[in-house]
């Protein structure tokens, strides 16, 4: 089993920058993917940002390109999501996902295994 538990949530006024957190721990997959992903009410969750294992390949929603940053520190077992320039659209309950990195169709929530309990963010106009 593995564990997420994401942190770095927080109510901003639009234009400023949050950073979050995703402490992993338990039998993560050695050659794994990890992503960001935010669910807005009533609405589906979305694939924002991903990495692999080695932090060679990081991919980025349309939407939040030029303004967020993914990175990990593979050791640690830690993942990061630099927010900037912040939108009021961008409110959500982020959520850290994990999965082996073999297969496809990384952008899909179906096809991550764990998940932590999710970190809201509100950004204030």
């Amino acid at each position: 089993q593995v564990q997420l538990v994401e942190s770095g949530g927080g109510l901003v006024q639009a234009g400023n920058s949050l950073r979050l957190s995703c402490a992993a721990s338990g039998r993560t997959f050695s050659h794994n993917y990890m992503a960001w992903f935010r669910q807005a009410p009533g609405k589906e969750r979305d694939f924002i940002a991903g990495i692999n294992w080695n932090a060679a390949y990081t991919k980025y929603a349309d939407s939040v390109k030029g303004r967020f940053t993914i990175s990990r520190d593979y050791a640690k077992k830690m993942l990061y999501l630099q927010m900037n320039d912040l939108k009021p659209e961008d409110t959500a309950v982020y959520y850290c996902a994990h999965r082996e990195v073999y297969g496809s169709d990384y952008v899909s929530f179906r096809s991550y295994s764990y998940w932590g309990q999710g970190t809201q963010v509100t950004v204030s106009s």
